[in-house]
């Protein structure tokens, strides 16, 4: 049951954080509230450590892994943003803090999850 609220919280948070991004980009009406943007890491981590708590020593490293390649995706996909805004290729909608912020908090979570178990002992 712990895996399956941490997997669904994980969800949730990388959820708020595409919304973050979606939003700043024009590609969906609304606006960035302050509700996403605590959700966004609060949500993440949350869920991380909730699914990785169960999880068997195995797939521990596979959760960090793809947990950490889905914030660096996110991650990427705001930096496309900001330079696309940047650019004028696409109209800005005002402040570009919402994307700024997923970049950092993406770039940080991700690259600790996909380093967070060193390299395989196959390797």
């Amino acid at each position: 049951m712990l895996l399956i609220a941490g997997l669904f919280l994980l969800g949730l948070g990388l959820f708020s954080g595409a919304f973050l991004v979606l939003i700043s980009l024009g590609l969906v009406g609304g606006s960035a509230g302050l509700t996403l943007w605590i959700l966004f890491p609060a949500f993440t981590i949350a869920g991380y450590l909730m699914a990785a708590i169960p999880a068997e020593k195995t797939a521990l490293p596979l959760l960090s892994r793809l947990t950490g390649a889905l914030l660096v995706l996110l991650a990427l996909a705001s930096a496309a943003g900001l330079v696309l805004q940047a650019s004028s290729v696409i109209e800005s909608r005002g402040e570009t803090f919402s994307l700024w912020y997923v970049l950092f908090l993406g770039i940080v979570l991700g690259v600790t999850g996909i380093a967070s178990h060193g390299k395989d002992k196959a390797a």
